[in-house]
């Protein structure tokens, strides 16, 4: 049986695991942002290592994911709110496919489309309000073992960058129209799709985070 201080032991070691979770989908959203850049200037090559990134940073996700799952398993029905932090852990996961998904698509995109639709800041834009959101969510993690109260006050953050985001998804499914190829409008509605859910896997870790800290 788990004394106080074990329980405590077990809680920091299990928040470090879904830190280690959380800041390994945000290398691998910023590799998605870098990804984007390489793709608007033509270089291949680095195109793609950097999607060869992003696929490892995805496995990591996992790992780390399986990790906590056993870290919670172990510490059982003494840790308060572990359902939420395994909840937590998976929608970070699941971020981390949407990532991988999104950078899947973005190989077949050619800059050419972006820019004759006039898309390319606009796309770019919503890519670094994903980055930004995912960032918020690492900072939101690691405050659980710093400052709780602290954590509440990101999760306000990362519900006004979702709002964001769905206006800018908006934006840019207006000026699809504007193409001509059925296949590019197709292929791009699905990219701003998925980084649109992405943000909302953000605001559903958030939700779980909080329930987390105001339980600390």
């Amino acid at each position: 049986m788990f004394t106080g201080e074990s329980e405590v032991q077990a809680r920091r070691k299990t928040l470090s695991v879904l830190q280690d979770e959380t800041r390994r989908v945000l290398d691998s959203v910023r590799d998605l942002s870098a990804a984007y850049t390489l793709l608007l200037g033509g270089k291949k090559t680095e195109l793609q290592s950097t999607f060869a990134k992003i696929r490892k940073a995805e496995d990591d996700a996992e790992g780390y994911r399986r990790a906590l799952t056993r870290e919670l398993a172990e510490v059982g029905t003494l840790m308060m709110n572990r359902e939420d932090i395994l909840r937590a852990a998976y929608s970070v996961e699941e971020i981390a496919g949407f990532v991988s998904g999104i950078a899947f698509r973005l190989s077949f995109i050619k800059p050419e489309v972006l820019k004759r639709g006039k898309l390319e800041e606009e796309l770019k834009d919503l890519i670094e309000m994903a980055v930004e959101s995912v960032q918020r969510l690492s900072e939101m993690v690691r405050a659980l073992s710093i400052n709780p109260a602290s954590a509440l006050e990101t999760a306000n953050h990362i519900q006004k960058l979702e709002r964001q985001i769905d206006d800018e998804y908006r934006t840019i499914v207006v000026g699809l129209m504007k193409l001509d190829s059925i296949k590019d409008v197709m292929m791009l509605k699905d990219i701003v799709e998925r980084v649109e859910g992405l943000s909302d896997l953000c605001l559903t870790a958030s939700d779980s985070i909080t329930i987390v800290a105001l339980g600390l």
